[in-house]
C-alpha cells in the first residue's frame, strides 16, 4: 500500500515537471472598448516562455483566466510556434512571447482583479524555492464606478525580460503609460505571487546576502552593501550591483491614481512578474545618456531635440524611445525618432526626436519619453543599459481677446473673444475681478493661478449644439449688475474634456470701467473690538457721486443694514439712520463667533421725485480670520466677500499683527507682511518675527489688515485698509474634535409610490443634518465639515469619496442631482488646526424598487393592451403630457430603480419562444409584441415566462429578484 502511494506521488511529481518549465515572466493588460456605460474590456494576457530543454507551450488544460466578477473562468487555449500571437524574441537564451486576448463585459459597477494563473515557472530561478514546481500567477485590477468613472490600467511598453552582469549596477524601466491620459502612476516592489494574495515560496530580494562573496562592497564601486527598489514616481528599477549568476524574479506593482474633488482615488493596478537573468561576463563600463529637460510645449508646435548617447569603452551605442507618443496612427500625428528602428552607432550616437504636436495631445498629465541607451560589448558578454525618463507636456494656447463692451445702463460687461485656435476645446472658463494686473504665466503654468484675487463667474461650453464655437460672453453679474464704482477685467482659460483633460494658459485681461458710481460705494467693514457681546464694527463709504444731482442733489440720508454671513440673504436689520455721515460704528455684537455684512442705502431729502430713494450699496462682509496649529508654526486664512478686490497690484501687501494672549488687541504688534497676488490671503508664523522660535506652551492672538481698492483710485482712494477679528491658538494642537451626529431624511416608500413622479425618472437629493454631542468637550473650535459618500452600504471608509466641504457653522447639507437615493454618507469636522476628528457612523439612503408585470395582452394591433409590457404610465405622458392624472393603480405599480431586465418565455412544452434582454435600445418594460424570437407570430395560450430584474439598490439582497409566472396571450377577437 506505502508502495503504490510512493508510485503515485512519483507520477503526479514527474507529470507536473513534465507540463510546467516554461514561464518566466508577464503581465495582464487591459483596455476598455467603447465609453464607460458600456463596461466592456479587452483583456489580453502576455507571457513570456522558456524555450529550452522543453516543449511546453503557453496556455492549456490547466491554465485559467479569471475575470474577477465571479463567473466562470476561461480556459486559456496552447499558443505555439506558427501561432501569430508567438514569436521568438530570443532564441539563443530561450525566450518566446505569447498572448492570448479576449473581449469581456462586465455586470455592473465594481473592483474587479482580473488574473491568469498557469503550472508553472521555468526551471531554476534562483531567489525562491522550486520555482519549477510553482505556480505562476500575474492579475490587473480595473476600476467601474458611477463617480469616479472607468479606469483603463497602465500600459508597459518593455519587456519584463532583461539581461544584468554580476557586479555593474543594472537599471531597468517598464516604460509605463496611463491610457486614459488624465491619472497618474505610481510603483510599488512585491513578492511574485504563486496564486491570489499567496507569494512563492522563500522568496528572498535579489540583492540578499546569500548571493554574494563579499556582501559588505557588494554594490557597483565596492564600498558598500548592494542595493534594491523600484523608484516610486518614475519606475526605474535599480539593483547596484547583481551577485551571483542566474535567474531571478522579482515582481511591482503599477498602481492608476485619479484625482476627484482634490483627493486621489487608486483606480487599479498592473501586477507584472519579471526576469532578470545575470551573468558572469562584466568587462564593461556602462554608456550614458543625454536627454533633454522635461519640457512644456505649446500644442501646434513642433518639438526637435536631439538625444546623445555614449559609451567610456568606446563601444557602439544604440539608443532607443519609448513611449505613446509613437504609438499614435499617422492621422493622429505621432512623435518620430530616426534612426528607426534603432542601430549601433559609434560613440557618441544620436537619436532625433521630432514631434508636431496639435491640441489633440492636450492633456493634464505629461507625456513620458523612456530613452534607453545599450553599448554593443564586444564577445558574448552582457550589454550594459542606461534609461531616463523625459517628461512632455502639451499645452493648449491662451484665448486671445477681441471686445470688451460696457452697457452702463444695465451694468452689464459684454465680452468677445476669437474663436478658439484648438476647436476640440470643451469648456471656457470666465474669470473676473476687480481692478487689473500685469500677470503674466509661464511655460508649464496652465489655467487660473489661485493667488491672483479672480473668481471664475461661469464655464460655458466652447461650441453651441450645433458645433459653432462659442466667442462671447455677457456678464449680468447673476443678474444684479455689475458694483458701482469698480473697474471689471476679465481672463478666460479653455479646458478639454475628460478623461484626458487639460486646460490652456489663461488668457490676457481685459477691463471695463470703472461702472458710474450713483448709489453709496461700501469702502470699509472692520472690525474694531473682538469680543462675543462688546464687538465693534466700523462701516465706511463713499456718497453717491456719480449720481444725477439735478434729480437727486445732495445732501444724503443713510440706512445702515446689517446681516450675518459673508453674504445677504432676506435677514437684515436696519441698525442705523444717519444725515450726511460716511462712517458708522456698530456696537455690542458677537465679533468674535460671527461674521458680518454691511449694506448702505441712501435718499436725496430734497429731490423733485415723489420717490427720495437715490440708491443701495453693494453687501460687503468683514475680514474673518481663521487659523491652523501645527507643530511649531501657525497658518493663518482670511476671507472676505466684498465688492472691491482685496489683491490688488498697487497695495499687495496684507499686515499681519500678533502678541501674547491677554495684552489686548490695540497692543497687537506688526511682525510680517504677505504679498496678496503671490501668496494668496494666508501666512504661517514659523517664528520669522526676531528670529524666535513659537512656544508651544503659549497662546498667540493675531489681526490681520487687508489693503484693496475698486480699480478707480482717482475717485475712490486706494488702499481700503479692513482689520479682521483677532483670535488666538496655540501652536502644536493635535487633539481633532469629535464625530459629529449625522442623520439622513429617509425615502418614505409608501408615500413615494403614490407620487406620479416617482414612474418618470430623474435626478434626487438626499438631505443631511447633523449635530455634536452637547457633552463632549472637544467641539469649540470646529473650523468645517467634510462630507463623504460612497455607494458601498457597509463599505470601509478607503471607498468614501469627499463631495463636500461646508463651513464650521453648518449642520446641514443637500446632495442634489442624483440619478437614484441610493447613497450612503459619512461626516467628520475639522477645527481651526487643521485636524480631521474620526468620520461619523455610516446612515445610508436607499431606493424603492418595484416591477410588476401583467397576467394577459392581447396582440391585435387595435392600440390597446397590444405588448407584454411591465406596468407603467407611459402612455398617459405620450398622450396628454406632464398635467396628465394616470390612474392611481398604475402609478403605484410602475416599474422604479430598474437597472437590467433579462426576460424568456417559454410553451406549455417547456421550449424557450422568446428571450429579451434590457439595454441600448431596449427598455426595461420589455414590450414583448407575442412573437417568437424569429418574429413569428405566437398562436394564442398560456404561456410560462422567467424574468430576471436588476434593480439599483445598497441592499445586495434586494437588487438581483427573479419573477416567474404565467401570461395568456389572447387573440383579441375571443
Amino acid at each position: 500500500m506505502l508502495r503504490g502511494i510512493y508510485l503515485v506521488c512519483c507520477f503526479i511529481l514527474s507529470t507536473i515537471a513534465a507540463h510546467a518549465t516554461h514561464l518566466r515572466a508577464g503581465n495582464i493588460i487591459v483596455k476598455r472598448v467603447g465609453d464607460c456605460s458600456a463596461r466592456k474590456y479587452s483583456i489580453t494576457v502576455i507571457a513570456y516562455t522558456n524555450t529550452l530543454n522543453t516543449n511546453v507551450l503557453f496556455g492549456g488544460d490547466q491554465d485559467y483566466l479569471d475575470f474577477g466578477d465571479k463567473s466562470p473562468r476561461v480556459l486559456v487555449p496552447e499558443i505555439g510556434p506558427g501561432h501569430p500571437n508567438y514569436t521568438v524574441i530570443d532564441a539563443q537564451r530561450g525566450i518566446a512571447r505569447a498572448f492570448y486576448t479576449i473581449e469581456w463585459t462586465y455586470p455592473g459597477p465594481g473592483r474587479y482583479t482580473i488574473s491568469y494563473v498557469e503550472p508553472n515557472r521555468n526551471e531554476g530561478v534562483v531567489n525562491m524555492d522550486n520555482s519549477v514546481n510553482t505556480t505562476f500567477y500575474i492579475e490587473t485590477q480595473i476600476v467601474i464606478d458611477p463617480f469616479l468613472g472607468c479606469s483603463t490600467p497602465p500600459d508597459l511598453l518593455i519587456p519584463p525580460i532583461d539581461r544584468a552582469c554580476s557586479g555593474k549596477a543594472f537599471y531597468h524601466n517598464p516604460g509605463a503609460y496611463d491610457p486614459d491620459g488624465d491619472d497618474s502612476l505610481s510603483y510599488e516592489m512585491v513578492i511574485p505571487f504563486r496564486d491570489r494574495n499567496a507569494t512563492v515560496l522563500n522568496y528572498v530580494a535579489p540583492n540578499a546576502q546569500k548571493f554574494y562573496t563579499d556582501y559588505a562592497t557588494g554594490n557597483e564601486t565596492d564600498d558598500g552593501p548592494p542595493t534594491f527598489g523600484i523608484n516610486p514616481l518614475d519606475g526605474t528599477i535599480t539593483w547596484n550591483a547583481p551577485g551571483a549568476a542566474g535567474e531571478y524574479n522579482i515582481a511591482f506593482i503599477v498602481k492608476e491614481w485619479r484625482k476627484v474633488l482634490g483627493k486621489w482615488i487608486a483606480m487599479g493596478y498592473v501586477r507584472r512578474d519579471m526576469q532578470i537573468i545575470v551573468e558572469d561576463d562584466c568587462n564593461n563600463q556602462r554608456p550614458d545618456l543625454q536627454v533633454p529637460k522635461d519640457i512644456c510645449i505649446e500644442a501646434g508646435k513642433t518639438l526637435k531635440e536631439t538625444i546623445i548617447g555614449t559609451d567610456p569603452d568606446g563601444d557602439k551605442v544604440k539608443i532607443e524611445a519609448f513611449s505613446q507618443i509613437f504609438e499614435f496612427i499617422p492621422t493622429e500625428s505621432p512623435a518620430t525618432v530616426s534612426p528607426d528602428p534603432a542601430v549601433f552607432q559609434n560613440t557618441p550616437g544620436k537619436l532625433n526626436f521630432v514631434w508636431n504636436t496639435t491640441c489633440d495631445h492636450v492633456r493634464e498629465q505629461p507625456y513620458q519619453v523612456v530613452f534607453k541607451v545599450s553599448d554593443s560589448h564586444s564577445g558574448n558578454g552582457v550589454s550594459l543599459v542606461t534609461y531616463k525618463t523625459w517628461r512632455i507636456k502639451v499645452v493648449a494656447p491662451a484665448p486671445t481677446w477681441k471686445d470688451a463692451q460696457l452697457d452702463v445702463s444695465k451694468r452689464t460687461a459684454t465680452i468677445k473673444w476669437d474663436p478658439y485656435y484648438c476647436t476640440n476645446a470643451e469648456k471656457i472658463q470666465i474669470w473676473r475681478k476687480v481692478d487689473s494686473t500685469s500677470f503674466r504665466p509661464d511655460s508649464c503654468e496652465t489655467g487660473m493661478p489661485p493667488g491672483l484675487g479672480y473668481t471664475n463667474i461661469a464655464t460655458i461650453a466652447a461650441k453651441t449644439a450645433t458645433g459653432a464655437q462659442v466667442s462671447q460672453y455677457i456678464d449680468t453679474n447673476d443678474g444684479q449688475g455689475l458694483a458701482p464704482g469698480a473697474m471689471y477685467c476679465y481672463r478666460i482659460v479653455a479646458t478639454f474634456a475628460l478623461p484626458e483633460g487639460g486646460e490652456s494658459y489663461v488668457s490676457k485681461d481685459t477691463c471695463v470701467g470703472p461702472i458710474p458710481a450713483d448709489v453709496p460705494i461700501i469702502t470699509n467693514v472692520s472690525v474694531v473690538k473682538t469680543g462675543t457681546a462688546d464687538g465693534q464694527m466700523r462701516v465706511s463709504w463713499k456718497r453717491p457721486f456719480d449720481a444725477d444731482k439735478a434729480l437727486y442733489p445732495p445732501p444724503y440720508k443713510y440706512e445702515v443694514y446689517r446681516a450675518t454671513g459673508y453674504t445677504r440673504s432676506t435677514d437684515s436689520t436696519l441698525v442705523a439712520t444717519l444725515n450726511g455721515d460716511t462712517t458708522f460704528v456698530d456696537q455690542s455684537l458677537n465679533t468674535e463667533e460671527t461674521v458680518y455684512n454691511y449694506s448702505v442705502v441712501a435718499y436725496s431729502p430734497n429731490s423733485p421725485l415723489a420717490n427720495k430713494f437715490v440708491g443701495a450699496s453693494e453687501v460687503a462682509s468683514a475680514v474673518r480670520l481663521d487659523s491652523k496649529s501645527q507643530v511649531g508654526q501657525i497658518q493663518l486664512n482670511w476671507t472676505a466677500i466684498v465688492p472691491w478686490s482685496n489683491q490688488i497690484q498697487a497695495y499687495p501687501r496684507h499686515l499681519i499683527y500678533r502678541g501674547e494672549e491677554g495684552v489686548g488687541e490695540e497692543n497687537l504688534v506688526l511682525i510680517d507682511s504677505i504679498d496678496a497676488l503671490v501668496d494668496g490671503l494666508q501666512y504661517v508664523d514659523k517664528g520669522q518675527y526676531n528670529n524666535t522660535p513659537l512656544d508651544e506652551g503659549k497662546t498667540y492672538c493675531y489681526k490681520v489688515m487687508t489693503r484693496g481698492g475698486y480699480g478707480n483710485p482717482k475717485k475712490i482712494p486706494e488702499p481700503l485698509l479692513n482689520f479682521s477679528q483677532m483670535i488666538c491658538v496655540q501652536p502644536g494642537d493635535s487633539i481633532p474634535p469629535c464625530a459629529p451626529i449625522l442623520s439622513v431624511d429617509l425615502l418614505d416608500c409608501d408615500q413615494f409610490k403614490l407620487d406620479k413622479n416617482s414612474c418618470q425618472g430623474g435626478t434626487y437629493t438626499n438631505t443631511l443634518t447633523w449635530s455634536n454631542d452637547a457633552s463632549s468637550t472637544c467641539q469649540a473650535d470646529i473650523s468645517k465639515y467634510r462630507i463623504y459618500r460612497s455607494a458601498i452600504m457597509g463599505g470601509d471608509e478607503k471607498d468614501d469619496i469627499l463631495i463636500a466641504e461646508v463651513d464650521g457653522t453648518t449642520t446641514s447639507y443637500i446632495d442634489g442631482n442624483l440619478p437614484s437615493f441610493a447613497r450612503c454618507y459619512r461626516i467628520s469636522a475639522v477645527d481651526r488646526s487643521g485636524n480631521e476628528g474620526k468620520k461619523s457612523t455610516q446612515v445610508c439612503n436607499d431606493n424603492c424598487p418595484y416591477y410588476e408585470l401583467p397576467n394577459v395582452f392581447t396582440p391585435n394591433d387595435d392600440g390597446k393592451n397590444d405588448v407584454f409590457s411591465a406596468f407603467n404610465i407611459r402612455e398617459y405622458l405620450i398622450g396628454c403630457g406632464e398635467n396628465c392624472d394616470p390612474p392611481q393603480r398604475l402609478i403605484e405599480k410602475c416599474a422604479r430603480f430598474v437597472e437590467k431586465v433579462k426576460f424568456k418565455v417559454f410553451n406549455r412544452w417547456g421550449q424557450e419562444v422568446y428571450s429579451y434582454e434590457s439595454g441600448s435600445e431596449n427598455s426595461i418594460y420589455i414590450d414583448w409584441n407575442g412573437r417568437d424570437s424569429k418574429g413569428v407570430k405566437l398562436s394564442p395560450a398560456v404561456y410560462y415566462y422567467v424574468a430576471e430584474v436588476t434593480f439599483t439598490t445598497l441592499d445586495p439582497g434586494s437588487s438581483n429578484k427573479t419573477f416567474k409566472g404565467w401570461v395568456h396571450l389572447v387573440d383579441g377577437g375571443q
